[in-house]
């Protein structure tokens, strides 16, 4: 049987609301020790930010990150993959479209989040379950 994405993603996600700012982006990013949010409107995902994109527009001087809307490092249109998908098959288009994560989710409902730590850690499970 194939690994599946519900085996080894990050369950129980932290969002953010499309109306929060930048900085309450990386206050929310550190709290927890997370490089990626997904970005809720109204209950739905409507984007996706990552600690990368939030950083450079926080460094720009001309950016107020208090003030600043989510929208302005937010990526729309994220991947959105399911809890049986293939491991193999989400981390390989996952690098075909030079992504760092995945949402999981169920119809509407998010379940978590793949990330290519948690790709890296299922390769290491597999690559030592095989080891003599």
């Amino acid at each position: 049987m194939k690994l599946q994405i519900a085996d080894v993603m990050t369950a129980m996600p932290v969002t953010i609301g499309v109306d929060c700012s930048l900085a309450e982006a990386r206050a929310l990013m550190d709290r927890h020790q997370i490089r990626h949010l997904p970005v809720m409107k109204l209950g739905r995902l409507v984007g996706i930010v990552s600690e990368r994109e939030l950083d450079l527009l926080l460094t720009a001087p001309e950016i107020d990150g208090d003030n600043a809307a989510i929208s302005r490092a937010m990526t729309t249109g994220p991947l959105v993959v399911a809890p049986g998908d293939a491991v193999d098959v989400v981390a390989e288009r996952m690098a075909d479209l030079k992504v760092g994560s995945a949402v999981v989710a169920r119809r509407d409902e998010i379940l978590g989040m793949f990330t290519t730590t948690d790709a890296l850690r299922a390769l290491a499970d597999v690559t030592k379950s095989r080891l003599p």
